[in-house]
């Protein structure tokens, strides 16, 4: 019996987490559910499995779900805010932590758990792209574990030695090669995507997403940032990490060894196979996915990505090859960014513009050494993104 804290449970990684959790009730058992807003469905999930401590936002939210799973007879404790989410990650009795919460503010209890030495389920991509030596350094430190749920990550570690221990030397690894989508976007006149809206943005043409993550997905920052992921997670540098674009979805991610294979990891585009992986690793359980049929997919289409139209992903490559803080400066900017589009503060092309002048505003300063290092790095882009677009200098 696996004992878990979900963070993020309410999003679409949670969700699907508990869906396979929920196959399997002999293996698995939810100590914590954590969101942030979505208490209505935190209610849902709180009856079905019962778990010991749920975590909510603020204090108001908290007192109603508390008010509410008590009048329906479920003892769980909730609590709330950021101190809370660093509890259910260090919690004794948990055995695996989900981290699945979206953004910077899924740091902090995602190092936590590192640092508690447990069984870590990575879909935060933050705590790599803006913490990747502090991160690193915990697990090893600790003795993480530490596996992949991005699909692109979880299909490299899939295709690399059981023993690969970070020296791509000594397994015979070339490099690897990160598959996308191209988002909803592909093949669009540059000059339409000035016009384009949230609500476009947000539908992406493969997989079910947050709108952060949709947003990304269409701007090409979520494989820029998952780039930056892979440098920490399977010590590569940029020049041996590759990014093509495949529309179906089915080849996840590619490993290049130095006898001229490449091995893959193939699959229909559904989150519950990594998730499914990693939960039971180095096991295989269901995930209640559909086999893959290739006769009736019948042809898989694979181009480079044209940097031109995707500058997201051409900034993030850039933060990688400047070190230091530069990444949780592309970061901070980018979820800045992010958020003043989907308010209709500035347009879907001015995401990348209003990243590139924080980056210029900022230049990378060292490595930083500790999580306050890390999240000053953070403030610092907030506050430079904040000023440009009150001065309007990326509308």
């Amino acid at each position: 019996m696996q004992r878990l804290t979900i963070l993020g449970s309410t999003g679409s990684i949670g969700v699907n987490t508990l869906d396979v959790v929920r196959r399997h009730p002999d293996l698995y058992r939810v100590v914590a559910l954590c969101a942030h807003r979505q208490s209505d469905r935190l209610y849902e999930q709180c009856l079905e499995f019962r778990p010991q401590h749920a975590v909510v936002g603020d204090a108001a939210l908290a007192a109603e779900l508390a008010e509410r799973l008590r009048a329906a007879g479920c003892a769980t404790a909730v609590s709330h805010g950021p101190a809370a989410l660093v509890r259910m990650a260090e919690l004794p009795e948990v055995d695996a932590v989900m981290a699945a919460i979206v953004g910077a503010a899924g740091l902090p209890p995602t190092l936590a758990a590192a640092v508690a030495g447990k069984k870590i389920l990575l879909a935060n991509k933050e705590a790599l792209v803006m913490a990747g030596a502090v991160f690193m350094r915990a697990v090893r430190d600790n003795r993480a574990t530490l596996l992949p749920i991005d699909s692109e990550h979880n299909a490299i570690f899939q295709s690399l030695p059981g023993d690969y221990a970070g020296d791509p030397q000594a397994s015979g690894v070339l490099g690897l090669c990160l598959t996308a989508s191209g988002g909803p976007f592909r093949g669009r006149p540059l000059a339409d995507l000035d016009s384009v809206g949230p609500d476009e943005a947000c539908s992406h043409p493969n997989w079910v997403m947050g709108r952060k993550i949709s947003v990304d997905s269409a701007t090409m920052m979520n494989k820029g940032l998952e780039v930056i992921e892979a440098r920490w997670l399977f010590n590569l540098p940029a020049e041996r990490i590759q990014v093509i674009i495949h529309p179906q979805s089915i080849v996840h991610s590619l490993v290049q060894y130095a006898d001229g294979s490449v091995i893959a990891e193939l699959g229909n585009p559904d989150m519950r196979t990594p998730i499914a992986h990693a939960l039971a690793y180095p096991r295989r359980i269901a995930a209640g996915v559909a086999p893959l049929d290739l006769c009736a997919i019948a042809g898989l289409h694979f181009e480079r990505p044209d940097f031109a139209r995707c500058p997201c992903l051409a900034l993030a490559y850039r933060a990688l090859r400047a070190g230091g803080t530069a990444s949780a400066t592309l970061n901070a900017a980018n979820e800045v960014a992010v958020d003043a589009f989907l308010a209709g503060r500035i347009g879907f092309t001015a995401i990348p513009r209003l990243i590139e002048e924080v980056m210029d505003h900022l230049p990378a300063g060292r490595e930083p050494a500790s999580l306050a290092e890390v999240l000053a790095a953070d403030r610092a882009a907030r506050r430079a993104a904040e000023q440009c677009l009150v001065a309007g200098v990326c509308a």
